[in-house]
């Protein structure tokens, strides 16, 4: 099976990251976060309920196709437990006041296309944000979902063994490997 830590820093090289720059101890708070958090009911201060949100948001981002979506893989929890342990006060309180906002939308009560509509409109709306914030100003609220979303989902074994092709056997470096459009990207050696 695929190196934890190797696909933790795979999957911060594809995020580029940008949301985890100047932390310490991330691959010790990543292991821990998938170690057993989707049996808490609570996560620091997020509730039961915050975790379903959570995981409602990350499913619709990453739904289940030919392989599990982000609730399977148990990303709210994820999602939860980084922002609880990695996130300075500051995007914590984003992070919090974002999830007021869709909550205010009654994120949890609207249709599956409804939220995808939704989220594609935060998603225009924080790709505007981003594109013109003076330098130094927070990031937004969505994208920040967004990317823990992103991050939880493809460092779960769940993304690294099924959303991506993976082979256990060591082999030789073999930078051109054919690829038809359609098919799961690679997941490296451990």
């Amino acid at each position: 099976m695929i190196n934890r830590r190797e696909a933790i820093k795979r999957v911060t090289a594809l995020l580029g990251g940008v949301v985890f720059v100047g932390h310490s101890d991330l691959l010790s708070a990543i292991e821990h976060a998938h170690a057993g958090v989707a049996a808490r009911k609570q996560i620091g201060t997020f509730t039961a309920q915050d975790v379903a949100l959570l995981d409602e948001v990350a499913d619709t981002i990453l739904p289940d196709t030919k392989t599990p979506g982000a609730k399977a893989a148990h990303t709210g929890a994820f999602m939860a437990l980084m922002v609880t342990d990695t996130y300075d006060d500051t995007q914590q309180a984003i992070f919090r006041d974002g999830m007021k906002k869709l909550n205010d939308a009654s994120f949890m009560t609207l249709t599956p296309a409804q939220r995808l509509t939704l989220l594609q409109q935060l998603d225009r709306e924080q790709k505007a944000y981003m594109d013109t914030r003076a330098e130094g100003a927070p990031a937004h609220y969505f994208r920040l979902m967004k990317e823990l979303a992103l991050f939880g989902y493809f460092t779960s074994e769940i993304g690294c063994t099924q959303a991506m092709r993976y082979r256990e056997t060591p082999g030789r470096f073999d930078p051109c490997a054919p690829y038809t459009p359609g098919e799961t990207t690679w997941a490296g050696h451990a």
